[in-house]
């Protein structure tokens, strides 16, 4: 099924990594949000649990590896054309994951690939669901020390 006007909402990952109070965050290469800052994910293979779905993807665009902690929330993207149409329509599962190993790189979707203080993060161009996602971890009491983690280059 195509990403652009699908018939069903499409089912989507994101790999949520903090350290010491910044959390990881790409620059989308693609559509949509190409350009803005979000946190590394991507699709839900046919047969593919949606956890490993968020660590493969992780390795993806990142290189770095790791497990899944557990799921942080669930978010959902729709954006429609100027005539009203839905263009994209994607339900998100967003996973806390902690770094096993790997060398932080960008690469596959992304075009870039850094830490950021999850405060300053609001300021910057990001994702709605990134925002979000953001705003629930610092509203609602998540600990940012639970998904800490020591980049292991390998």
């Amino acid at each position: 099924m195509s990403r652009e006007y699908p018939k069903y909402p499409l089912v989507g990952v994101g790999a949520v990594v903090i350290n010491n109070g910044k959390i990881l965050l790409v620059k989308r290469a693609n559509e949509p949000g190409k350009g803005k800052l979000s946190i590394p994910g991507g699709m839900v293979n046919a047969g593919e649990d949606p956890g490993d779905a968020a660590v493969r993807e992780l390795e993806e665009e990142t290189g770095l590896r790791g497990v899944v902690n557990l799921l942080l929330g669930v978010y959902q993207y729709v954006e429609h054309d100027d005539k009203g149409n839905v263009k994209y329509h994607f339900i998100l599962l967003d996973y806390l994951i902690n770094v096993k190993g790997g060398s932080l790189k960008a690469s596959s979707d992304a075009a870039e690939a850094l830490f950021i203080d999850l405060n300053e993060a609001l300021n910057m161009n990001l994702t709605e669901t990134t925002r979000e996602l953001i705003n629930d971890i610092l509203s609602k009491g998540i600990n940012p020390c639970v998904g800490s983690m020591s980049i292991i280059k390998r």
